[in-house]
């Protein structure tokens, strides 16, 4: 049963059966309560809570009394607690009646008594204590996918069952091994995790272990008591096997917060010692000198050597359960209690005589439970509130946290009858409990490369909202369009409600590809806030299904979903463009021009580290559907793209071209798709364009620029310089300006960008943002001018002939010399007087400060600190006939290098206008072919193999692949290219040996891993070895196809 079927939004909809009954002996409550006479009857006395007297509980049987030999010396529980805390302090429970007695009570052999030492115990007990490997391989519910280690053991050697906590068998679909102490590696399934506490089970085949008999860890959650001293046996701090000492302190702490919105636990006592637990810790056993297991390490302080373990009372009714091959029930009524002490429950209203009860039949008790929350539209919603104080279930008295979670297992479906103590008056309330499986949830839809998955009850606790919803628990690339990140709840797509995941998915089947349709959508942090934004439906880039957990086995299976319909034919939509008032003169000769460019790529590559850009760009050809935009607003050419015009009318476009060294862009839309709207086309200044004339130190310009919120903002100001453009190199590589002058205003607006013109509106330059990075690798922009004349040889092409232009590269980063610097390096007097008479008041040269490719031919005849004097015959003063060069594939250059002129015949290398066209996909692994901007970062290149990114939670992320490698080899066999590594990817795929469906007992230890040498940015070579998963991580391909409207296609190879 979903959770949306059993959520109740009203009094009404509650079934009879939790309704109160009448009886003669009840009192109405009054009015002020709030409270329905049908729903809570108050008693006549505080007796009437419990049947009859309470019992009082035998005291704990004297050792004399037992007639038992041989008892241990040990202190007194009163002169124990004498030691630990002050009188009438503070009182600590114990779990058991017989506290610090005898071996015999304790369940220890005769043979250990008066014998026990720790050291032939964990030598015992390290051969069931397991290091945990473990890959989240999807964000889900309260977990974000990774990688991560961490420590269970085996408490059952025959049926494989390992003991872990619930953060690490893990709500979310994860993929584990663990490995023995004597490094033998066996696979795990997630066969179990509690809803609430933390801890699970995972499975492993005993067969597997050739080397080794695993032994079983003893669950002895009643002889945890304070003062006993413990070893803490795991994986601490990724050590593989720590041993940590400590002293049993508390067996009463509440359970540890991690955080709103985390996993956390809760309705449990933890205990505590100083054991300085860490990372990798969790799941470790608390043993005793037994080699007993007290308790589960769960965590610990951040500011103090605490460490919280989990007691395992509940722990061993599951393990109990699981070993019959029963389902572990678990019931709730949703509502978080609190262990509150005698003195605060007086505070609360507690009657004298209940509390005399309590402690006669308690003793070793020093408090009571009291509701802290309830959740809304939950089952005790209405029945119970803040601050009741929690006597008896049923008529029988309840005193911590198990009783009551054993009544409410053994109840699932059935009704409650608790009663509790409201200010000064005694109530009774039916509840029905709830099965919690019903608000846990078990499936999830991948969409858009995102996941949405039911709202569970541990997100709904945190927040104190309805469990009920579809939760988006990692956005990816459909979602993140609305602005709907990870934390939000999901209410209606398009025109549907979603209440739940069935819903979520029929939503999507009727809306149609590329589509935009408003989502609505409210944050956890503001549940009272909705939101309503405009998703893309853009789902061509990624699987659309859905995943549901097998609960016997713990793995999940897929299926696929219906997709969203094919594009619609295009329907024209006409928008009226806007007319700017005269007193923004020139800007109404631009304003015609201008659109607004969304850029959404759907993975990281070429060096991008966020997926979302925006900014202006203007209409080149109205006719082909031309805009042109800076590089901070379209980096890359994989992506969807959006462009809005005249405010009005949204257009799917695609990148035509990404100039390879200036800032600028061009993407192309449809015209047909924007009817007869009357936008124009950018008129440029004739002279400006073909480079007659430049923009100088003091010239004035109007800048015609769009806001933040895409107002127009125009501004006469006047160019305060003109200098070389410097950009970092970026981690990781990615495109960055070079080679080219920069223009500076006196007085510039903020603003995303714009271009400069003169009185009439003619453009003399652009204005862009430049994307950079900091010396932190920090990303920064700056807003730059350049001369129009640089879109010359594009628009020429592009708006011509329909065709990119050839920009061809010297494959050298320049930057100016000064001509003092150029006499000291030996230039002669004559060059110099020319250079002089050729330039006048700034006489300037070009000098090669680094190569930017060490494969090609120019930068094998180019040397660093070569000032180049000539180009072709003519002086070389002017840094756009250097920094682009078009149609040329070989060039005259007379270089000054050691003091001598030197003529040079060099090729030029061709650039691509879309630099990456290929981009696979293998374990989590993004690989392509180098791009520019890495060539330039390395001094060779190992291979055109090169890991530009790793997803996170895929074996990739989890072996040691990472972003900025070059793969070499593939088991051992040479990949030099990307074609040879698709290839050697098929090779597998056919070879029978890396199904992990088709495992034998001799090869399952080294089939499923891949041998891989990997060479790093400092061409440093290493073998690592990846385990190939292809069922959460099939292979596939994206190619660029001119033919597609997003100019790519996609190619599943499995």
């Amino acid at each position: 049963m979903n959770a949306e079927e059993t959520s109740r939004s009203s009094d009404a909809d509650r079934p009879n059966a939790q309704r109160m009954r009448s009886d003669s002996n009840i009192d109405q409550p009054p009015e002020s309560t709030g409270i329905s006479s049908q729903r809570i009857r108050r008693l006549s006395s505080p007796s009437a809570l419990l049947h009859g007297e309470v019992r009082v509980r035998r005291a704990s049987l004297k050792y004399a009394e037992a007639g038992l030999t041989g008892r241990r010396r040990s202190l007194a529980y009163a002169d124990l607690m004498a030691v630990f805390y002050p009188p009438n302090v503070m009182s600590q429970p114990t779990v058991t009646e017989t506290p610090f007695e005898s071996a015999e009570w304790e369940g220890v052999a005769d043979m250990e008594v008066g014998v026990a030492n720790w050291e032939p115990m964990l030598e015992k007990a390290i051969k069931s204590v397991v290091s945990i490997k473990a890959q989240c391989v999807r964000s889900f519910d309260t977990e974000t996918s990774g990688t991560y280690n961490a420590t269970g053991f085996v408490v059952d050697a025959e049926a494989g069952l390992i003991l872990s906590n619930r953060h690490v068998v893990n709500p979310a679909p994860v993929v584990a091994q663990a490995i023995f102490s004597n490094y033998e590696e066996v696979e795990l399934q997630a066969v179990y995790r509690d809803p609430v506490h933390d801890f699970g089970f995972f499975r492993f085949d005993p067969a597997r272990l050739r080397f080794m008999q695993a032994e079983s860890i003893r669950l002895a959650p009643q002889k945890a008591k304070v003062g006993m001293e413990i070893r803490v046996v795991g994986n601490d701090a990724g050590e593989k096997l720590s041993i940590l000492a400590g002293t049993l302190a508390r067996l009463d702490r509440a359970a540890p917060e991690y955080g709103v919105g985390e996993y956390n636990d809760f309705n449990t006592f933890y205990l505590q010692a100083a054991s300085g637990t860490s990372g990798g810790s969790s799941g470790s056993p608390v043993l005793d000198i037994y080699g007993d297991a007290v308790a589960l390490n769960a965590g610990g302080s951040t500011r103090a050597a605490s460490s919280f373990y989990l007691p395992l009372s509940r722990v061993k009714r599951a393990l109990d359960l699981i070993r019959r091959g029963e389902c572990v029930p678990r019931g709730t009524i949703q509502a978080e209690f609190e262990h509150l002490p005698y003195d605060e429950l007086r505070r609360l209203g507690l009657d004298m005589s209940i509390e005399t009860k309590m402690r006669e039949a308690f003793p070793a008790s020093q408090g009571m439970l009291a509701v802290r929350t309830v959740l809304p539209q939950g089952p005790a919603d209405g029945s119970l509130r803040s601050g009741d104080i929690v006597v008896s279930i049923d008529k029988q008295p309840v005193i911590d946290f198990v009783g009551f979670e054993a009544r409410a297992d053994s109840a699932i479906g059935a009704d409650l009858r608790v009663g509790v103590w409201r200010g000064d008056k005694a109530y009774e309330t039916c509840v029905r409990v709830q099965d919690m499986d019903a608000i846990t949830p078990h499936r999830y839809i991948e969409v858009g490369g995102g996941v949405v998955n039911s709202l569970s009850y541990q997100v709904a606790r945190s927040y104190g909202i309805p469990a009920a919803g579809v939760y988006v628990a990692s956005s990816g690339h459909v979602l993140s369009s609305a602005g709907a990140w990870r934390g939000t709840v999901i209410q209606t797509v398009g025109s549907t409600p979603t209440p739940d995941l069935d819903s979520f998915a029929r939503a999507f089947a009727v809306l149609s590809e590329g589509s935009r349709v408003p989502v609505r959508f409210f944050t956890l942090e503001q549940p009272h806030r909705q939101k309503v934004a405009i998703m893309s439906v853009d789902t061509h880039w990624h699987a659309l299904r859905m995943a549901t957990r097998d609960m016997h086995t713990g793995s999940w299976i897929y299926g696929d979903l219906p997709p969203p319909t094919p594009a619609r034919a295009i329907e024209p939509q006409t928008a009226a463009v806007g007319r700017l008032p005269p007193s923004l003169a020139p800007g109404d000769a631009v304003w015609p021009s201008v659109v607004l460019v969304d850029f959404h790529c759907p993975y990281l590559v070429d060096g991008m580290k966020d997926t979302q850009f925006s900014g202006p760009g203007f209409v080149i050809d109205k006719s082909r559907g031309l805009v042109v935009c800076d590089r901070d607003t379209v980096p890359i050419g994989l992506g969807d793209v959006h462009v809005t015009i005249a405010g009005s009318v949204v257009v799917v476009a695609r990148v035509r071209l990404l100039h390879p060294v200036y800032n600028f862009a061009v993407v192309q839309y449809n015209p047909r798709q924007i009817g007869d709207t009357q936008v124009q086309d950018l008129r440029f200044h004739p002279e400006y364009l073909s480079g007659e004339r430049r923009l100088a130190q003091g010239d004035a310009v109007y800048i015609v620029a769009v806001s933040g919120d895409q107002s127009p903002v125009v501004r006469h100001t006047r160019v305060a310089s003109r200098s070389m453009v410097s950009m970092r190199e970026c981690l990781p590589p990615r495109f960055r300006c070079m080679n080219v002058e920069g223009i500076k205003l006196n007085d510039h607006p903020a603003c995303q960008g714009g271009v400069l013109c003169d009185d009439a509106g003619l453009v003399t330059g652009l204005w862009t943002s430049v994307a950079s990075q900091d010396s932190s690798h920090k990303d920064t922009t700056t807003m730059t001018g350049f001369d129009v004349c640089l879109l010359s040889q594009t628009v020429t092409a592009l708006c011509g002939s329909d065709h990119c232009p050839d920009v061809r590269s010297l494959d050298a980063e320049l930057w100016t010399i000064r001509l003092a610097a150029a006499r000291a390096l030996g230039l002669s007097p004559a060059r110099i007087r020319q250079i002089e008479d050729a330039c006048g008041e700034n006489p300037r040269l070009f000098y090669v400060l680094g190569i930017l490719s060490t494969e090609t031919q120019a930068s094998k005849l180019l040397h660093t600190g070569d000032i180049i004097l000539e180009k072709n015959g003519h002086l070389a003063t002017d840094i756009n006939d250097l920094g682009a060069i078009h149609d040329d594939k070989l060039v005259r250059l007379v270089v000054l290098r050691d003091g001598q002129e030197t003529a040079l015949d060099v090729p030029t290398t061709p650039l691509p206008s879309l630099e990456t066209t290929r981009v696979i996909h293998w374990s989590g692994a993004l690989v392509q072919l180098p791009y520019r901007a890495v060539q330039e970062q390395v001094r060779s290149m190992p291979s055109s193999v090169y890991v530009s990114c790793t997803l996170y939670g895929s074996p990739a992320n989890c072996y040691g692949l990472r972003p900025g490698m070059w793969i070499t080899e593939v088991e051992g066999r040479s990949v030099a290219t990307v074609d040879q590594f698709v290839a050697m990817l098929e090779h597998m795929r056919l070879d029978r040996s890396f199904d992990s469906q088709e495992q034998s007992a001799s090869n399952i230890q080294t089939a499923r891993y891949v041998r891989l040498t990997v060479v790093n940015k400092a061409l440093v070579s290493r073998v690592i070895s990846l385990r190939v998963d292809n069922h959460y991580w099939p292979p596939w391909e994206l190619i660029h196809d001119a033919a597609t409207p997003c100019g790519w296609k996609s190619i599943q190879h499995i």
